[in-house]
Parts: C-alpha cells; structure tokens; sequence
C-alpha cells in the first residue's frame, strides 16, 4: 500500500507528498501550483514516458528525447471528470525505427501504464506520435 499526503498551505494552496518525501504544489488554475485535474494528466503523461524511454533504451534505440503533448476535454456537469484525453508522442533520435517506436507505445498504454489503464476507465484516451531525426524536440 503507498500513502501519500495532501497537506493546506494557505489560501488555496496544497503541497502534495508523496511516499518517497518529494513534493509538489497544488492549486487552482490561478494560483502558484499546478491544478489537481491537470496533475491527473501530468501522472498521465509521466507513466507513460517512463515506460516508452525504458522499453527504447531496452531495444538499444537511439533515443535524444521524448516529449509527450496531453490535451483533455471536462465533461459539462460536475464533477466534470475527463472525457477525453489524447496523448501525442514527440520522439526524436536518429535513426529510430518507427515500428520500435510504436510498439514501446503500443505496450506502454495498453499494457504497463497504470496511470492510462485507471483514466481509461472514465476518459476516451487515444495516441499518435511523431518521429524527427535530430536536435532536442522542443518547440521555441
């Protein structure tokens, strides 16, 4: 069992704990932290990355680096949980092999991310994702 803890700052301000003493700030969307809903995507789009960059360094792909764009849409009654969600998946390196790429996607939200497999249950979640050859996949 893993605990973790959600401890009032002021206002409306949180800082969330977690098992491992690391922590993060929660608020609402005009305050210093990043919102509850938007953590939901956040631990979304973490799980995933995790297991996509573990299984590409497994299958010795030459992987630069991984950015993953999550866009969600609310429901319109309360308690507007998500309804759905899409992933899109920026992988950069030379030389990656699509289908390689794919697959440690494919496996990641269909087999070892909890995070997607607990979402699923409530939100329409789908993927793409976009191989570039070279240089960082930041968009500035």
């Amino acid at each position: 069992m893993t605990t973790t803890r959600v401890k009032w700052i002021e206002g409306k301000s949180f800082l969330g704990v977690g098992d491992n003493g690391r922590s993060v700030v929660m608020s609402p969307a005009d305050g210093p932290g990043v919102s509850p809903m938007q953590m939901l995507l956040l631990g979304l789009g973490g799980c995933t990355a995790i297991d996509v960059v573990d299984i590409l360094h497994k299958q010795r792909q030459p992987l630069e680096d991984l950015q993953i764009e999550i866009s969600g849409e609310r429901g319109e009654e309360w308690p507007k949980p998500w309804t759905r969600i899409h992933l899109h998946y920026i992988v950069v390196g030379a030389g990656l092999d699509p289908h390689k790429v794919e697959r440690a996607i494919e496996l990641s939200v269909h087999k070892y991310c909890g995070a997607h497999a607990t979402l699923a249950g409530v939100a329409h979640i789908t993927h793409d994702y976009e191989l570039r050859p070279n240089g960082r996949g930041d968009q500035e």
